[in-house]
């Protein structure tokens, strides 16, 4: 990341865009103030419709120029000025629109004598729509060929989402009070959006600025339409949500405000952060929240609003939650045969029976929702009758040899689809294509072994983070010596290591540690391929090898697995390769 830019500035941006060069931006969101009247800090948010037009046209026109030719312009901005500033982006200043993207949310703005308003415009722009940055293997989703059809034709990475909006009434012909209670559509395969609003009651809120967007959507939008080392700008900070997102995804930033209390609030929420850690928010909100009950409605087509009635519903909707979580609990219990709910999460057999046995007890909802329901149940110690008395053992040098495979899928999957470990377990299909892949790095093992290696890597990321605080001065010091070809393991001893893997380019991509570095090494395959976030191949036919240069030194210290995982995490930190997952990188301090 860039050490050039990656600051908060105090000021107008029209002033600040002025002080930039032509075409250096790659991606630019503007969340500008909509002309109604809110309170900002040092804003008059009551502008004639005139003067905030011009404004829009001044600021927007540097935008324009500072961002690049293949470049993009995100705009969100309310009903009042929507249509207006669209035609000012394309008519005037000769953006291209590519997206009229609704951003629909719960928590609206609650309104007496109109609709309650629950929605925000985001306009994707574009300089030139035949050469532009959109990373759709980073927004991809599963097609009906395979979901439905089975469809052995299918493309195995899913499709590119279209832009089709999809509002379909319930059974009862009624009109959908919230987007949960209709989540087939609210897919991520369209462009009507449904994330909640920042509110204030929310983990995720700052607490200094009233008009926070959630890091969800900012992610949506950055993985999309930027790559790693890219510079977005974002001329209204705000509360900073923009630049954070970009930080945390490798992005370099750049950002204007005028209020000094915003701008110090930002930058002490991105001192916070670093490069790797995960995004706030739920990563699927639909799921992240209970359906509203059924309740009777009249004849006007509206859900009934008597007291009596609300509370009828709210009783009844904690009776069918605590139906449906004693289900999930059954189901667990006629599997789990003593093991933990991680093993059940894990196993494909496991897994295959705990599925089976919520599909016997009749439970709504998808085989992603009743795993990401058994954990959500354990997380609230709703299992602690069942506490596991087996525990789980893999061969340790089998383990040993997993880890690679199951981190380079990890890194991998976080980075195509922005998910984490218990999304990509979770969800059956994610799953497989996250065997598949660590197969292809560390070939010959069981799907468990791989699942397992990369549940046993986050579980020690904070001990390897600590290890790296208190590892030994003299490893701080340590220098890896010449990179050398594969056949190098020929004369390996079979020795505790740290070491880095690098492919034809010479850039490392993985460190690891390991107790045989001999038999890790003989382990890799002879050539592995593997797409990265903008969909492009990276085939790897030729492994190089990096140990510490004063070996003879150093072999000794890394006996210890303390030291050898702290020494692996540091590297980590420093070199930020390629296929080190981020659950390690993001607990590095």
């Amino acid at each position: 990341m860039s050490n050039r830019y990656n600051r908060v500035t105090t000021g107008d941006c029209i002033r600040g865009m002025r002080t930039l060069a032509d075409g250096v931006v790659d991606l630019a969101f503007a969340d500008p103030p909509f002309n109604i009247g809110y309170e900002y800090d040092e804003y008059n948010d009551k502008k004639g419709s005139d003067e905030y037009l011009e404004w829009s046209r001044r600021w927007m026109s540097e935008v324009k120029r500072v961002v690049k030719p293949d470049g993009a312009f995100w705009l969100a901005i309310g009903d009042e000025y929507a249509a207006e500033l669209k035609v000012l982006a394309t008519r005037e200043l000769g953006f291209v629109c590519r997206n009229w993207v609704v951003w629909y949310y719960t928590f609206g703005v609650h309104c007496n004598s109109k609709f309650t308003r629950s929605h925000t415009h985001l306009f994707y722009f574009v300089q030139n729509p035949k050469k532009f940055t959109f990373n759709d293997s980073a927004v991809r989703v599963p097609s009906a060929r395979q979901l439905v059809y089975a469809d052995k034709r299918a493309n195995p990475n899913g499709r590119v989402p279209d832009d089709t909006w999809i509002i379909r009434p319930t059974a009862h012909k009624s009109w959908i009070l919230r987007p949960q209670d209709l989540p087939e559509g609210f897919v991520a395969d369209s462009d009507t959006w449904y994330f909640p609003r920042v509110c204030g009651t929310f983990k995720e809120r700052m607490g200094f600025h009233g008009c926070q967007m959630p890091e969800q959507v900012l992610g949506r939008i950055i993985r999309a339409c930027s790559n790693e080392g890219n510079l977005v700008l974002d001329p209204f900070v705000g509360s900073g949500t923009t630049l954070a997102v970009a930080k945390k995804l490798g992005r370099s930033y750049l950002g204007f405000e005028i209020s000094k209390d915003y701008v110090s609030q930002s930058r002490k929420r991105l001192q916070r952060i670093q490069q790797g850690n995960p995004l706030d928010g739920a990563e699927n909100p639909l799921a992240s929240v209970a359906k509203t009950p059924s309740r009777s409605i009249n004849g006007s087509g509206y859900v009934g609003s008597k007291r009596a009635k609300r509370r009828k519903g709210s009783v009844r909707q904690k009776r069918d939650l605590a139906e449906v979580n004693k289900s999930i609990v059954a189901a667990f219990e006629a599997v789990h045969d003593g093991l933990s709910t991680d093993r059940v999460i894990a196993d494909p057999e496991l897994n295959r029976q705990f599925i089976d046995a919520c599909k016997a007890e009749s439970l709504p909802g998808t085989p992603t929702e009743w795993n990401r329901r058994l954990i959500g149940l354990r997380k609230i110690k709703a299992l602690t009758h069942l506490r596991p008395m087996k525990q789980t053992r893999l061969p340790k040098d089998e383990l040993d040899i997993a880890e690679f495979g199951s981190e380079a899928a990890m890194s991998i999957l976080e980075d195509r689809y922005g998910i984490s470990l218990d999304s990509i377990l979770c969800d059956p299909k994610i799953a497989r294509e996250f065997d598949r892949i660590a197969g292809r790095f560390a070939p010959g093992l069981s799907p468990l072994h791989y699942r397992w290696g990369a549940l046993h890597i986050r579980k020690y990321a904070c001990k390897r983070n600590k290890a790296a605080s208190a590892l030994d001065s003299r490893l701080r010091k340590v220098r890896f010596g010449p990179a050398r070809e594969l056949d190098f393991s020929k004369s390996v001893d079979e020795v505790p290591a740290v070491y880095i893997l690098s492919g034809g380019s010479g850039d490392p991509m993985y460190v690891g540690a390991t107790e045989n570095l001999r038999r890790r090494i003989e382990a890799l395959p002879d050539q592995v391929s593997f797409k990265n976030s903008q969909g492009l191949t990276t085939e790897i036919a030729s492994w190089r090898i990096k140990l510490p240069g004063n070996w003879n030194e150093v072999a000794p210290l890394l006996e210890a697995g303390k030291q050898r995982h702290g020494f692996q995490a540091f590297k980590i930190k420093s070199l930020k390769p390629r296929l080190n997952c981020k659950e390690l990188t993001s607990a590095i301090a």
